[in-house]
């Protein structure tokens, strides 16, 4: 069969050698925009090579309208609240391990949505792709349960969260985790210290605008001299006022706390959230 594709359509026997490549099981998935005679043609071509071909019906378009149908499914949202460091996906972590449903937003985007959450991560997708990936997601999701989902910002990174999915987050009831600074500041240092002073300098001069030329200066001076404690002081100054505006916009009562003092584990802290949210 291959033969007979290189003497009449040398491009047939390419896309074959190709799809080889691809899969060993010669388990396919074809699909084109519309789901019309290119994905067509295309399943028969490898039908006869030996594949077995799943065509996507509808094309990438009938894909693409179920993608967001799901995302405007309702769930029974809570969400994970916390200032910059308050381990705040050491929690989701700890939800997940408690058998509740969770869907860590930022693992999605490859992101932790700061202006240094893009260190150490692979390239983000594209937001077609994310809401590809998150809709497989929700759509598994049991609407009856808590979906506890982290608190963020319309976009995280360059990726922006759907409209529907984030007004659903927007008008959820939040669970604030309260951390210490000194426990917050460690944290941070443990995630980013690492880093060279370089991409901190690059990535702390992308808060220009939100610092102020003096603020950042002095930011900067800190990072040059290795007083980490002193550059976290400015930059938390920063997100934390961001953090209590985004609150302040929020339904009044619809935001609750827990302290999580540095003794008590994760574990046990998650378990406080789910007491909490029964109680919601």
């Amino acid at each position: 069969v291959l033969k007979g594709f290189d003497l009449v359509g040398p491009k047939f026997g390419d896309l074959v050698r190709q799809a080889r490549a691809m899969t060993a099981e010669r388990e396919i998935t074809v699909y084109c925009w519309r789901g019309g005679m290119r994905s067509g043609i295309l399943s028969w071509v490898l039908g006869l090579a030996g594949f077995n071909v799943t065509l996507l019906k509808g094309g990438y378009k009938a894909y693409r309208t179920r993608v967001l149908e799901i995302l405007q499914q309702p769930r029974k949202v809570v969400i994970v609240g916390g200032k910059t460091g308050s381990g705040k996906t050491e929690l989701l972590e700890g939800l997940l391990a408690k058998g509740e449903q969770v869907i860590d937003l930022e693992a999605l985007v490859n992101h932790k949505g700061s202006a240094f959450g893009a260190l150490g991560q692979p390239p983000q997708p594209t937001v077609e792709q994310f809401e590809n990936e998150l809709a497989r997601l929700w759509e598994t999701m049991d609407p009856n349960r808590i979906l506890w989902l982290e608190n963020e910002s319309r976009s995280i990174g360059k990726v922006k969260v759907n409209d529907a999915v984030y007004e659903l987050m927007r008008t959820a009831p939040v669970i604030e985790v309260n951390v210490s600074v000194t426990r917050r500041k460690k944290r941070i240092l443990e995630d980013y210290g690492t880093f060279s002073k370089p991409e901190l300098e690059e990535c702390t001069s992308r808060l220009k605008k939100r610092l102020g030329g003096l603020r950042l200066q002095e930011a900067l001076n800190a990072l040059e001299e290795n007083r980490m404690s002193d550059w976290l002081d400015v930059l938390l100054q920063y997100y934390d006022k961001t953090y209590g505006h985004g609150n302040d916009l929020r339904s009044l009562g619809s935001i609750h706390t827990i302290d999580w003092p540095d003794d008590v584990s994760p574990a046990n802290i998650a378990a406080a959230f789910i007491e909490r949210a029964a109680q919601l």
